[in-house]
């Protein structure tokens, strides 16, 4: 997947479907619960692109259920913020 090669365009990417989905109406649980379901899905079946995509990936290799919920959340304030700048 070339979009994540670079960690400012997975970003944008991301902060891009984030915004459309809360447009489309979608809470910020659901946003959430994908975002976890996203990082399972990139945990298990793509390899790390970048410095940043590495440390996530082995971050989410230790959490825990909560922790992946924490860390997915994060990820989604992220972009959220970097939409608002």
């Amino acid at each position: 997947m070339p979009i994540l090669e670079n960690w400012q365009q997975w970003t944008s990417f991301l902060g891009q479907n984030v915004a459309q989905a809360e447009q489309s109406g979608m809470t910020n649980q659901v946003i959430q619960k994908a975002a976890v379901q996203i990082g399972e899905y990139l945990a298990n079946n793509v390899d790390p692109k970048n410095e940043q995509e590495r440390v996530l990936s082995n971050l989410w290799g230790v959490a825990s259920e909560n922790e992946k919920e924490a860390l997915a959340n994060c990820v989604v304030k992220l972009v959220q913020n970097k939409n608002l700048q």
